[in-house]
């Protein structure tokens, strides 16, 4: 057995433990009831929502309902359905609407859930920059659009992402200078890109966000896009913009957000989760680990509960500490 292996072993073993010492001393479902969660389709929102997920059923009783989601989607399903109970890691940037919805009295923002927020850019690779330091401006890929290998990594579709880069796209023309824009058909595949090009030193021009294991591992330079223009941005960020301008992604607040009636329903839940949150060291540390051992997110989620104990005590009432109890040792 690896050592990896046997490490990955070990953290399950304590986390079934602890579910084990859950079960035995507490009705699983006695104070809480149904709730449904998002999981966005990113390394790190689906580390948030396995982590919120253990500690609802097993430190809370709740019953909990996973759904796949992405930005778009969940918040459509958030203004038309009212569900999920729960969206964690909303990039809110790229969701205009979930402002409407929140004034609206429809939804709540509880927490940061990265405390540090989310960066969102258009990226080169640093050894890219070092060699073409000219590149490190969008005026300068455009002007030499074969250092960068003539195409632009452009994100899934559904992505909040895709939306404000389509606009950019036609906004600086992109097509007009020379760049192919090439849709990537998942996040595994876009950061797969990067990964290949680093292992041959080649050209890479693109997006990305932090915090993740990829930008952690692979460094990367932003391109500068110009000054922040909001209300741009704010078109730019809508699928009928009619006019896209010319405009960087501003630093993203990441948020947990509920529906009222659940905040109304289930208000220990929502005292929890309104202090679930990751710095972007912890949330890359995690991340790291899971692409080095090529875990999954619920592992991750583990390597987070038995790593950061003191982190995520702090988040639980006196009822789920002493459920915890045998984890927490």
């Amino acid at each position: 057995m690896t050592h990896r292996k046997a490490e990955r072993n070990i953290a399950f073993a304590v986390a079934i433990a602890a579910t084990a010492l859950a079960f035995s001393t507490t009705d699983a479902h006695a104070e809480c009831g149904k709730v449904s969660i998002t999981e966005m389709n990113w390394a790190s929102a689906a580390v948030v929502t396995n982590v919120a997920k253990f500690i609802m059923e097993q430190g809370y009783g709740c019953k909990v309902s996973v759904v796949p989601s992405d930005t778009v989607p969940a918040v459509t399903s958030l203004a038309t359905t009212g569900e999920p109970d729960i969206a964690t890691e909303l990039w809110v940037n790229s969701a205009p609407i979930y402002q409407k919805l929140e004034k609206e009295g429809k939804v709540k923002t509880i927490a940061n859930v990265l405390s540090d927020g989310g960066l969102e850019n258009w990226w080169i690779p640093k050894y890219l920059a070092d060699k073409h330091p000219k590149l490190k401006t969008i005026d300068g890929v455009l002007k030499n659009p074969q250092l960068v290998g003539g195409r632009f990594h452009n994100c899934p579709e559904g992505w909040g992402c895709r939306v404000v880069n389509d606009n950019l796209i036609k906004a600086f023309d992109l097509a007009g200078n020379g760049v192919e824009v090439f849709n990537h058909g998942s996040g595994e595949t876009l950061a797969a890109s990067i990964a290949a090009a680093f292992a041959k030193k080649k050209p890479w021009f693109g997006y990305y966000w932090a915090p993740t294991a990829v930008l952690g591992k692979f460094e990367m330079v932003p391109v500068d896009m110009g000054p922040y223009d909001a209300e741009a941005h704010k078109c730019n960020a809508t699928k009928d913009c009619e006019t896209p301008g010319k405009s960087p992604y501003p630093a993203s607040p990441v948020i947990t957000g509920v529906t009222t009636n659940f905040a109304d329903r289930e208000p220990e839940i929502v005292e929890m989760m309104s202090k679930l949150s990751f710095t972007s060291e912890q949330m890359g540390t995690i991340l790291a680990w899971k692409e080095a051992n090529n875990a999954s997110a619920e592992e991750a989620a583990v390597r987070f509960l038995t790593a950061y104990k003191d982190v995520w005590s702090a988040w639980l009432n006196d009822a789920a500490k002493a459920k915890l109890a045998g984890l927490l040792k």
